[in-house]
């Protein structure tokens, strides 16, 4: 085989590995999960092991460097840096991954599959991706299903395809979308391809439509109306494109109100969505956001550090874990700071700005040769209103923070980025030896180091795996081979905090169950309990739990200021707060429990057994110390 054929085996083994990332982000519930972006990360592996011999096995090696380049790398090296001073080394190390894998894709698309027939391969195959996706949502919603493969959809009455949050699928479909409905209209595609991306696109309006996003829909109705807008302004495009939404608008209007489930679903949503908009949690986490994001405007709080720091900050009707801010725009202030934020805005930026200059040699005009429409339009338009109409959604939502989604708006980026060399020939540049082995190192640092911390994290979720499965066989918690599997897990990485939690409460519970070894277990346990304080300094579990062993082992003393610790971390958490209720308890001092158990209720009354069942000693001992009666009552109950 001779270097020609190996190169362009490369090329389509570079194309079929970007495939296979793209769909199975999306069918794997985004990837948020540990072993599902380890695939992704796997298969980036292999992109990069392969651009590293295209650069040697090509004679001539052209690269293309426009100016979202210089952003888009800024960015990575900025990510570094913040990675190396966080707080908290393990999900910065996530977040840092991620970055990472978004950056080497972006880079190895740019360069590698700028052709029209690799565009054409990633997109069309995305649509009827798309299109398979909504069916499946469709279904859940018709069919009221709770399912998305073997996971249970929390999200009742709604369909959420292969995701598990409906607004990830509307955020995923609403990017798809405008590149199915553009080719229709201004592509050059055969007949029976446009009559099948016309059908994948009102499956996917579909889709969209029972996810019941109201972002979605209003981001979504913005993006179309702008397409409706700027194709009727040329007469090749505007009575088909008028004549079709007419068609499509009057079909909804009159065939929608006529079917009764359907009808019924709405109306059951609808009335779930409006009676949840008085208490929409979403702004109190805003304002909670900016509060945290005011700590360290310039630098932010540390990468996916918000989850963790916004407890202190935690308004008193949330008691749920956020995970996101809700709004990719403060999300990235937050974790990113104004210098993280300015950098991703200017890589978007420049995208957009490079999309202006290359509208002109796209959009094609009447004379061209071969007809009136143009691929290149069609791709450059339709990927302009994807990657706008998620930028729009995401004032409300996170799905930049869902790898899946994210993927494809960085596909999305480096597609339109790819355009620009219609427009000029300027950001093309010769690879001459120097620069062929400074990419090279580079490529290879990104592939060692993504490989290294690939073998290390699978190691960690074999391991964790494992646990959960000898859990679920024993149906009872903390079994000495649930711990031996979580120990090796901890060797793997011991900066997992929240496995080294998970081996305190191992120890901690089989102290509490008594016996001769009690105090010996209760030592085990705050050894971890402080690898728990050490990894991540802002999570009040740790402290909360260490103090909760000394009172067991009689020291009180040395256990109040853990348990002012916790408090000052989670001053609004209801489990918090009633612990430190508990602490008071235990040194008999009832007259200070008891306002931690009534604020404990006040933040959360629904199911607070601890707050409810202590509550009612406090107010039983208080009465016998003034009446010096002893009242029939509870035995105290060891808190769990």
């Amino acid at each position: 085989m001779n270097r020609k054929r190996a190169d362009q085996w490369c090329e389509r083994g570079i194309l079929f590995l970007t495939l296979a990332i793209l769909v199975f982000g999306p069918l794997a519930t985004g990837a948020v999960r540990m072993l599902e972006f380890l695939v992704i990360q796997s298969l980036t592996v292999g992109v990069l092991v392969l651009w590293v011999a295209r650069l040697w096995l090509a004679r001539r090696v052209e690269l293309l460097w426009p100016p979202a380049c210089w952003a888009v790398a800024a960015f990575a090296i900025y990510a570094v840096a913040r990675y190396c001073t966080a707080d908290i080394e393990y999900v910065a190390r996530q977040e840092l991954l991620r970055v990472l894998v978004y950056t080497f894709l972006f880079f190895a698309i740019l360069n590698n599959l700028h052709g029209q027939d690799s565009m054409r391969a990633i997109t069309f195959t995305l649509v009827f991706l798309a299109m398979l996706i909504s069916c499946y949502a469709v279904y859940q919603f018709a069919s009221g299903s709770d399912r998305v493969w073997h996971f249970i959809n929390p999200y009742k009455h709604r369909g959420s395809g292969t995701y598990i949050n409906p607004n990830h699928l509307a955020g995923f479909l609403e990017m798809i979308l405008p590149v199915g409905l553009v080719s229709v209209f201004a592509s050059r595609a055969k007949p029976v391809m446009k009559v099948l991306l016309g059908y994948a696109s009102l499956v996917m309006l579909a889709g969209l439509a029972v996810t019941m996003s109201r972002g979605a829909w209003l981001s979504t109705a913005l993006m179309l109306l702008v397409l409706v807008l700027v194709m009727a302004f040329r007469s090749v495009y505007r009575w088909p494109i008028l004549a079709t939404t007419a068609l499509v608008v009057a079909a909804a209007v009159y065939f929608l109100p006529q079917n009764f489930l359907l009808r019924k679903r709405f109306e059951l949503v609808t009335r779930e969505l409006t009676e949840a908009r008085t208490q929409d949690s979403r702004p109190m986490i805003w304002r909670a956001a900016t509060q945290l994001w005011l700590e360290n405007p310039w630098w932010g709080v540390g990468p996916a550090h918000f989850d963790y720091r916004f407890r202190v900050y935690r308004p008193a009707y949330v008691q749920m874990r956020p995970d996101r801010a809700h709004n990719d725009y403060l999300n990235t202030l937050v974790d990113w700071g104004v210098g993280g934020a300015a950098l991703v805005a200017s890589a978007i930026g420049l995208v957009f700005l490079g999309v202006v200059q290359t509208w002109r040699h796209v959009r094609g005009s009447l004379g061209d040769l071969g007809g009136r429409f143009s691929n290149k339009f069609a791709l450059v338009f339709g990927l302009s209103l994807g990657l706008l109409v998620i930028l729009m959604h995401s004032f409300t939502d996170f799905n930049m923070q869902i790898p899946g989604n994210a993927l494809i708006a960085v596909t999305w980026m480096a597609l339109l980025s790819a355009h620009l060399r219609f427009a000029t020939e300027r950001y093309w540049f010769t690879a001459r030896l120097a620069v062929k082995i400074l990419a090279t190192l580079v490529l290879l640092a990104g592939t060692g180091y993504l490989a290294a911390q690939c073998w290390r994290r699978c190691h960690e979720y074999i391991w964790l795996d494992r646990a959960e499965t000898i859990q679920r066989t024993a149906r009872c918690y903390y079994t000495p081979a649930e711990t031996a599997a979580r120990t090796n897990a901890f060797a793997a990485d011991p900066m997992d905090f929240d496995n080294a939690y998970e081996l305190g409460e191992a120890f901690r519970t089989q102290s509490w169950q008594g016996g001769e070894d009690y105090g010996a277990l209760a030592t085990n346990a705050m050894t971890w309990y402080q690898r728990v304080i050490q990894a991540n300094p802002h999570d009040a579990r740790g402290p909360l739990r260490y103090g909760m062993c000394l009172d067991w082992v009689g020291r009180h003393e040395e256990a109040q200021p853990y348990f002012d610790r916790a408090a000052e971390l989670d001053p609004n958490g209801y489990y918090t707060v009633a612990h430190v209720g508990w602490h008071y308890v235990q040194v008999e001092n009832y007259a200070a429990a008891k306002p931690w158990f009534e604020l404990s209720r006040r933040l959360f009354w629904k199911s607070n057994t601890i707050a409810d069942t202590y509550l009612e000693i406090c107010k039983a001992k208080m009465l016998e110390a003034a009446t010096n009666t002893s009242p029939l009552r509870p035995a105290l109950p060891v808190s769990k």
